[in-house]
């Protein structure tokens, strides 16, 4: 298959911290010689970022209509999780589930020479048994998340032996045979157990459907490299019983830099940073997905004014804020002129995390967000809300690179757990060994040549295991 171009198509689950990975992981193939079909929908693909110019021959992107749904189940216009809270994202899987029969006519069309899944798509692997074609799962998360949950993604494990409640969401694994503090709060736990074992409205629990995505595949691909979670990559290998790949952290493209920047509000921010000290300004980001609450966001504000830091806040605009004051405590914009600055909507955040004066970042710990502040060196102060954010912040704890903010039982936090959180990895000296430890693993995180050397080893992978046609 050496001098054969081969055909790859990407399939991710419609939500950007999914559809972004699977982008990040085309570019990659494409830059190696490999014809890419990224599928979605319209609106999804509108929203990604234009591939390089020499690439875009070799990466196609097909659009499928999300099908509608009867009662306006889904809002209008509604692709993406982002579009819609989260009660709804049970019906965007029941139409993301109805593009089986479009994605299975794209794949008879076109005979591609594999598939890559995420986590959602049930029915991808009975598609390419009955058409020949190779598939190999890509997870987006870290190796951690799936070890978490271990012998429960196979298809087959027994339920009765399934977890049973939250409450046995917060102890670490027995299958983990190694020291881990991987596990849920009790708070996290009653969420995480809701979305992932609990019955919706699409029919199929969410354990179930990674079971099946795993199931269907071949190998498995994580973004991830041994250097920061070896021993759970080996034990996702040992119970999955097939191959799991790590393809190295694609690390982001450099940023293009700030004269690719033309909107005034960012270019004037910018130059506020070029006048502050290296390392001295927390960035905040929570990202789109993470829904903040009034009572958060004006304890976050509150802390922030409290820990006498200079920060960047890039703040999504909150959809309970009447205006962009509202989104805010009141006078607080006022109290932190001059040592703080809020940003409402849209932010390069590659582009401030690159920036000499940045030196820590207050964030949910998200996987994505996680390769891309530590591939700077910048001290992490981490509050975890959704999905795997609660293990990443657990690990990165654990590994000495994080300060987690304290919360109550409920899940609560105050302006002085977010002011002391943010104090101690920022300024404190209790906090100079994470500031250290941090800037140590950016050497392993910004390592283009060893994320290089894993996803090489990837694409021998796909070249050397594909089906053979005609069989």
């Amino acid at each position: 298959m050496e001098n054969q171009v081969l055909h790859v198509v990407m399939l991710p689950w419609s939500a950007f911290g999914h559809m972004m990975p699977f982008y990040q992981l085309s570019i990659a193939l494409a830059k190696s010689g490999f014809k890419v079909s990224f599928v979605s929908t319209p609106k999804n693909i509108q929203r990604l970022p234009k591939p390089p110019p020499d690439l875009s021959t070799l990466i196609n992107f097909v659009e499928l209509q999300l099908p509608t749904l009867d009662n306006q189940l889904l809002p209008d216009g509604a692709e993406a999780t982002v579009d819609i809270p989260s009660d709804k994202i049970q019906y965007l899987k029941i139409a993301y589930d109805l593009l089986e029969q479009p994605f299975e006519q794209f794949v008879v069309g076109q005979s591609p020479d594999w598939i890559v899944t995420d986590a959602i798509s049930t029915w991808v692997g009975k598609i390419a048994q009955q058409h020949n074609v190779s598939v190999v799962h890509f997870s987006v998360f870290s190796s951690t998340t799936y070890a978490f949950f271990g012998p429960e993604l196979l298809v087959g494990y027994d339920k009765e032996k399934m977890r049973s409640s939250p409450e046995s969401l917060t102890s670490v694994p027995e299958w983990v045979d190694f020291q881990s503090s991987l596990v849920f709060r009790s708070f996290e736990a009653k969420n995480v157990y809701a979305g992932f074992y609990e019955s919706n409205a699409s029919g199929m629990i969410d354990v179930d459907r990674v079971a099946y995505a795993i199931h269907g595949s071949q190998a498995v691909a994580v973004r991830s490299c041994p250097e920061y979670e070896g021993e759970y990559l080996n034990l996702l290998e040992k119970i999955f019983g097939k191959p799991v790949i790590p393809v190295g952290l694609l690390p982001p493209e450099n940023h293009k830099g700030r004269d690719q920047i033309t909107d005034e509000s960012w270019i004037s921010i910018f130059q506020w940073l070029d006048e502050q000290e290296p390392r001295s300004v927390v960035f905040v980001g929570f990202g789109s997905e993470c829904k903040l609450t009034k009572d958060q966001v004006y304890e976050m504000a509150h802390g922030l004014e409290l820990s006498g830091l200079i920060f960047l806040w890039a703040l999504g605009k909150p959809a309970w804020a009447a205006d962009d004051v509202d989104a805010l405590p009141s006078g607080f914009v006022e109290r932190t002129r001059g040592r703080g600055v809020v940003s409402i909507g849209w932010a390069p955040q590659l582009e401030i995390l690159g920036h000499l004066s940045i030196g820590g970042s207050l964030f949910h710990s998200g996987w994505g967000s996680v390769i891309e502040t530590l591939q700077f060196g910048h001290c992490l102060v981490v509050l975890p809300f959704i999905n795997d954010q609660p293990l990443n912040a657990r690990i990165l704890v654990d590994k000495g690179l994080a300060v987690e903010v304290e919360r109550r039982e409920d899940g609560s936090f105050t302006r002085d757990d977010i002011a002391k959180a943010l104090r101690i990895a920022m300024v404190s000296e209790d906090g100079e060994k994470l500031r250290v430890q941090a800037r140590e693993a950016s050497v392993i995180f910004k390592d283009r040549k060893l994320h290089q050397h894993y996803f090489d080893r990837f694409v021998d992978y796909l070249k050397l295991n594909v089906v053979k046609k005609g069989k």
